[in-house]
């Protein structure tokens, strides 16, 4: 047998796939290849616009595409940072109109969610990417040409709308392009380029501060990045497995050729996608109707959908968005200028960034369990920081912004690193059969939170003072959420998929008793200096 035959069946059984297909594994690639070689150029909106010269060319050119995506995602979330400190003159908005502008795009994304299950599946992950560039620009325009506040308000919610539909779908389009042996990586660059699209927001602010008009130019300079994307996704193909559920097999395999090459690995990968691909279609037309009232009347599910949803719930409910989206205005009232906040807030963009890069690195090594409850008590110690921040005399400048701007990077920090979770926690827990519903209620709860926090997070700095807030709510709901995590979270670290079904179907109090087992081994491992077993 040769060498690249043994590599492959380390991954993909043949005997097991010729099994499935009664023997015929390789009568039906020859058959494909067949078919291709008398239609060599099917035309069709899906079909490949790009050939590839390698697998490698064609995830090189895919991760490209993911970092423009995850860039979008995070530009359009901070650029009104910048903007919150001229546009409400400009628009004659009071305090509570500036709110709801800044919480209008994680309301439209809430909507966005809610589509994205609907719009994967009739028009493919291709068009709903385009679809979202459509929201984006349209929205991008409506903001740097607003007269008014209502016209501020719709393009607030479009945009919103661009990034719930393109935040659930680009993750998906690569993860069903990429390779497996890369597919992690690829999939967590989106999530790193949303923390670095972020930070371009901040300095998109600077460049433009002092130009006049500068807040249409910080808003509609995504139209920018919303075009490239547009044009990447005009050249690009839809994906394998979307094409396979619709019955387009032979476009499937024509795209898959173009981003795997004809290799006997490539082969057999496309047997195994295309065999996971109809069982799943097979399933959906035999599922019982209204399958997603088993998280309700299913106790495994139940479990899966409160911790999810509770653990996005937390880092939501500690302030990120409201910090993020205010965060040239609570510069700007610790006694910096306009400028000079537009310039310091790269300081927190940059912090969330770096924060991003231990998670990546170090989470699948640490556990899911350690890696939340390592990373959450530093939200608190940071807006301890900020809270003091607020009792420094204001006499003493120079020590009011160093402790602020310690605490402000010790939150940014340690939140990047426990946002990776976000995904990846929901991502394990929900069953397979139930996954797409899940993730479109986890997305749509994540920008529920951002909503209600963003939208509130003036009219409750003024009821509850600057303390109230950062310390006395936002510290108060880490704590509580801390030890949440201590007691109810199950470590699902290097378990399959069927191994965490078995997690979840076990009664709440057997894995709190687990839970509170691995407590007093971990203060005795802390007690007695045995800090590398914390996290085996």
């Amino acid at each position: 047998m040769a060498d690249d035959e043994k590599k492959v069946e380390i991954f993909y059984d043949k005997s097991k796939l010729n099994d499935d297909y009664g023997g015929e594994v390789d009568t039906i690639i020859a058959d494909l290849d067949q078919q291709l070689a008398e239609h060599p150029n099917e035309p069709g909106f899906h079909i490949p616009k790009v050939k590839f010269r390698s697998q490698k060319h064609a995830t090189f050119v895919i991760a490209l595409f993911a970092s423009m995506g995850g860039l979008l995602s995070g530009l359009d979330q901070s650029l009104i940072s910048g903007a919150n400190l001229y546009m409400p003159k400009t628009l004659h908005m009071d305090s509570d109109q500036d709110s709801l502008v800044s919480s209008m795009m994680p309301l439209g994304a809430v909507l966005g969610c809610l589509i994205l299950s609907p719009s994967n599946e009739y028009f493919g992950r291709r068009k709903s990417i385009l679809w979202a560039c459509l929201f984006y620009t349209i929205g991008a325009a409506l903001e740097a040409g607003a007269i008014s506040y209502g016209m501020m308000i719709a393009g607030r919610f479009v945009l919103g709308m661009g990034l719930g539909l393109e935040g659930g779908t680009v993750p998906m389009y690569v993860a069903e392009c990429v390779p497996s042996a890369v597919r992690g990586r690829v999939v967590s660059l989106y999530q790193f380029n949303i923390a670095l699209g972020e930070v371009f927001g901040y300095c998109v602010g600077a460049i433009f501060v002092d130009v006049k008009g500068n807040w249409r130019y910080m808003l509609g300079s995504s139209l920018v990045f919303s075009t490239v994307m547009v044009f990447g996704m005009l050249v690009l193909s839809e994906t394998p497995r979307w094409l396979i559920h619709k019955g387009r097999e032979l476009d499937a395999y024509r795209v898959w050729k173009n981003l795997r090459g004809s290799s006997t690995e490539a082969n057999l990968e496309f047997l195994e996608t295309r065999r996971a691909a109809i069982e799943e279609k097979n399933q959906d037309h035999h599922e019982k109707k209204f399958v997603w009232l088993d998280f309700f009347r299913v106790p495994r599910c139940r479990r899966a959908l409160v911790y999810a949803n509770i653990m996005i719930m937390l880092g939501q409910m500690t302030g990120v968005n409201g910090l993020l989206y205010y965060l040239s205005i609570l510069i700007n009232q610790i006694g910096f200028n306009d400028k000079q906040s537009i310039l310091m807030s790269l300081v927190g963009g940059g912090a969330l960034l770096l924060g991003t890069i231990p998670a990546i690195l170090y989470m699948d090594r640490a556990g899911r369990r350690f890696w939340a409850n390592f990373t959450l008590p530093g939200f608190f110690i940071g807006l301890l920081l900020v809270g003091v921040s607020y009792v420094v005399p204001a006499s003493n400048l120079v020590a009011v912004e160093g402790v602020y701007f310690t605490g402000m990077i010790m939150y940014f920090f340690f939140f990047g690193s426990y946002a990776t979770l976000t995904w990846v926690i929901p991502s394990e827990s929900y069953p397979t059969y139930l996954r797409s519903y899940g993730m479109t209620t986890s997305s749509a709860t994540l920008f529920l939170w951002s909503f209600i926090v963003t939208f509130n997070f003036s009219r409750m700095q003024e009821a509850m003072g600057k303390i109230g807030l950062t310390l006395g709510f936002y510290g108060a709901i880490a704590v509580v959420g801390w030890f949440y995590q201590l007691f109810f979270m199950p470590e699902t670290k290097g378990k399959t998929l069927e191994e965490i079904d078995l997690i979840f179907e076990r009664p709440t109090k057997e894995i709190v008793a687990e839970n509170m087992h691995s407590i007093r081994q971990g203060f005795s491992d802390i007690v007695h200096f045995r800090f590398r077993n914390l996290v085996k």
